[in-house]
């Protein structure tokens, strides 16, 4: 198994500067060091997620046995936290087009109340239900009462119950022990799955939240959180240099402290997008925060966009070269592919770009990283640079723990609390009411 690689080279800090600001983080390094032998008991509970085998062993069983009913679809009833990390694995390791290929089981995100979406979905599943096939329904909501999931399940429950008499055995519920939806679950018979109670949403992909449908896909999940178990370590560290996390969040700490507040995931492989808005929304709730821990009020956060390359050098990328310098930007690339294409030499046609032909699109996607590099050095544009080895499951388990543990240092070093998201309660309070009303 390989490493993930960081490059630092171009973050236009300096070496001091890192390890001053880096310094700072050793008390939430034995924090975090701390939290790994309390179990689910401590609010960074999500780092000792990898180490769960009790949990690891019941999903794997809950797979095999789903998986005996040949699944044509499985269909996820979850928002936010509840599918993000499953979107962005599946489309990592799978590929967006997983569906269209020649899949044992299909999988469908209803994650948005837009009614001609869910349209959609209800006409596949009732389609593949009415032809004898199977479908497996998960419902995953921490709180058990997410608004969204629960009009969803309701509606997809309702079209799966008209086709299955048995309908308990297809379907599995994800949530916190004890919450309303878990409670429904253990009433009338359907397969239950615990999120710890301290692990948010946007922390629990190595949970039963990913690892369930993941895989329920074929998906090879032990070699996912051994993935993150590796680079755990590392990250817990006290040396700054192979303890990733802490120096990437100095560096971006130092670039907040500049003005820099835009934090763009660059990621150069079309299949990761969905990883770059997992971290949209780790970064966004976890620091995005009206007061610090001493109740003053900051109004702190970075804000995280995503691009993919090379498809948004044409669109964003005369802002982030010609623009204010209000960005820091992490490019993320890969170094082998699943797949390989060359670029044909045909003498019938004549080139119209010199030196693609007979070359791979691998090669040409290098080519224009490094011109991309390069423009970003000369305009004096700040980044690092992250490399995947590939799109298997251990190189994805490094990156998104990493991820994770980088979002906490910098929490720390902002004076927040990563774990809460108390604002959007705001909008959920609202809609809860107005949905009395009427």
């Amino acid at each position: 198994m390989k490493d993930i690689k960081f490059n630092f080279n171009d973050c236009l800090i300096s070496t001091d500067e890192i390890n001053e600001t880096a310094k700072r983080l050793k008390p939430e390094i034995c924090s975090m060091m701390e939290a790994t032998s309390n179990g689910y008991e401590d609010e960074k509970a999500f780092v000792n997620l990898p180490e769960d085998k009790a949990m690891l062993e019941k999903v794997s069983e809950l797979v095999k046995e789903k998986k005996e009913l040949n699944p044509d679809y499985l269909v996820i009833v979850g928002i936010g936290g509840s599918n993000l990390g499953t979107i962005a694995v599946q489309e990592a390791v799978l590929g967006k087009l997983y569906n269209n290929l020649d899949s044992s089981t299909k999988i469908l995100y209803a994650d948005t109340v837009d009614e001609d979406y869910i349209h959609c979905i209800i006409k596949i599943i009732e389609n593949s239900l009415a032809n004898g096939s199977n479908v497996i329904l998960n419902c995953v909501s921490k709180s058990g009462t997410t608004t969204e999931t629960a009009a969803n399940f309701e509606v997809i429950f309702d079209v799966l119950q008209k086709y299955k008499k048995d309908v308990e055995n297809y379907v599995v519920v994800t949530s916190d022990k004890g919450s309303e939806l878990w409670k429904i679950g253990v009433e009338k018979g359907f397969d239950t799955l615990e999120i710890p109670q301290k692990v948010g949403g946007r922390f629990s992909v190595f949970s039963a939240v990913g690892l369930f449908p993941l895989g329920l896909l074929g998906l090879n999940i032990r070699a996912l959180i051994n993935g993150a178990k590796h680079i755990k370590d590392l990250c817990l560290g006290d040396d700054i240099d192979s303890n990733h996390a802490a120096k990437s969040a100095a560096v971006q700490f130092q670039h907040y402290t500049q003005g820099r507040n835009i934090f763009d995931l660059f990621l150069f492989a079309n299949d990761l997008e969905s990883l770059g808005k997992w971290n949209r929304q780790l970064v966004a709730e976890s620091l995005g925060k009206e007061y610090n821990k001493r109740g003053e009020k900051v109004n702190v956060g970075l804000t995280p966009t995503v691009s993919i390359g090379s498809t948004d050098l044409h669109s964003v990328a005369q802002l982030y070269l010609g623009g204010p310098f209000d960005k820091f930007t992490t490019f993320v690339s890969v170094q082998e592919n699943f797949s390989s294409i060359k670029v044909p030499s045909c003498l019938e046609i004549k080139e119209l770009v010199a030196g693609i032909q007979g070359r791979s699109l691998k090669t040409i996607m290098d080519a224009i990283f490094e011109g991309t590099k390069v423009a970003f050095r000369e305009k004096k544009r700040p980044f690092i640079e992250i490399t995947l080895p590939d799109k298997s499951e251990y190189s994805i388990g490094q990156f998104l723990q990493f991820k994770m543990m980088e979002t906490v240092y910098l929490g720390y070093l902002l004076n927040v609390n990563p774990f809460g998201q108390p604002n959007v309660e705001d909008y959920k309070r609202e809609t809860r009411r107005i949905l009395s009303q009427k």
